[in-house]
């Protein structure tokens, strides 16, 4: 049984094949995709963002999964950064408690793409009044307004980097009252994993404490669990031992 903060489905838009400069909307053939913590499941139609011809992400399993708890805690203003194919965005925008949503673009022609695909003409008509692309980057960019929740999303590879110290640089321009980053359970169980700490509910909050970022996702319940689920799925268990 999924936990509550689980419970009810997410705005899905329909997407169509749609390009514009190098990147591309496909939509994919029946198949088998995996979750982020979940085992593989049957899809069909599955959108995907190329760029030049190699997949930049797609709106599967894995992907609602890395991005759920992020988008359910939504509230208030919410930025995202990172518009890919504005699943988040949509999704984001159609819930009731979020009042405001902009979005942060750094390429023109992302921007271009969805301009043709328009699919946030598909929400509610306050809920697509709710939402604000702006082209920028994700680095410099500081809101002329409070934010509730920041949801960056910027990144290709789902692990890989010094992403919590990315984070922390963007939350120095925009002081988000929370913060989710996409595949932060995999960056959290490699911190534990250096600094000696079983993926525990101890281990995760002091992980966590280390980062300096006002996380949404730990304390919840299971979400120790789902880090270990993860981790071992995407890292194949290397990062959980010290030295791993």
């Amino acid at each position: 049984m999924k936990e509550p903060w689980f419970e009810g489905a997410l705005f899905m838009p329909a997407y169509r094949p749609a390009s514009h400069g190098r990147w591309e909307v496909v939509i994919g053939a029946i198949g088998f995709a995996p979750g982020y913590w979940s085992g593989p499941s049957i899809v069909s139609g599955m959108p995907a963002l190329l760029r030049d011809g190699e997949t930049w992400m797609s709106i599967s399993p894995l992907e609602i999964e890395s991005e759920e708890i992020g988008i359910r805690a939504g509230r208030g203003h919410v930025l995202i950064l990172g518009l890919g194919l504005g699943w988040a965005a949509a999704a984001t925008a159609a819930l009731p408690a979020v009042t405001r949503v902009t979005v942060v673009e750094r390429d023109p022609q992302v921007i271009a793409l969805h301009q043709a695909l328009d699919i946030f003409s598909q929400l509610d008509p306050a809920d697509k009044a709710k939402l604000e692309i702006v082209e920028g980057d994700a680095f410099d960019y500081r809101p002329a307004e409070s934010v509730d929740l920041m949801i960056p999303d910027i990144w290709q590879p789902l692990v890989g980097g010094d992403r919590v110290a990315e984070v922390r640089r963007m939350q120095a321009n925009v002081a988000a009252a929370a913060v989710y980053f996409w595949g932060q359970e995999l960056e959290i169980a490699r911190h534990a994993a250096a600094a000696g700490r079983s993926c525990d509910d101890e281990g995760v909050a002091a992980t966590v404490a280390t980062f300096g970022l006002p996380l949404i996702g730990p304390g919840m319940p299971g979400y120790a669990a789902k880090i270990v689920a993860a981790a071992e799925r995407w890292m194949r268990d290397r990062w959980l031992t010290a030295g791993g």
